[in-house]
């Protein structure tokens, strides 16, 4: 199949599709932009452990509350710390589907929302 004037994927379609990808990576960029200063918040124990992070589950902090820091039951903080953790996560996640939906069924990478264009 000859490609070029004429027929085939020539001149304009090309070009409108090489705009289109252009656009999608910048708009990608930019909602990963968003995903790295998005503040998430996990917490457990009644906010007893809280966990800042971003929503792309970089940690950023932790607070502990000093009512639950029993060094005979360093176990019982432990399992707060990955709650909190674990909560934050989950949190996380709701927030990249919902920002990163629009590029793909996984929202990972430009292959996955042009269909393996580039």
């Amino acid at each position: 199949m000859a490609y070029g004037r004429g027929g085939g994927m020539g001149g304009a379609g090309m070009q409108n599709l090489m705009k289109q990808a252009q656009k999608m990576q910048e708009e990608m960029q930019a909602a990963e932009q968003l995903l790295e200063e998005w503040e998430i918040v996990g917490t457990a124990g009644g906010e007893a452990v809280v966990v800042y992070m971003n929503a792309k589950k970089k940690i950023d902090g932790i607070e502990i509350d000093k009512e639950v820091i029993d060094p005979e039951d360093s176990e019982m903080l432990e399992d707060l710390v990955l709650a909190a953790i674990l909560d934050g996560y989950k949190k996380a996640d709701e927030v990249y589907k919902e920002k990163m939906a629009k590029f793909g069924a996984m929202g990972g990478g430009l292959g996955g929302g042009l269909g393996g264009l580039l």
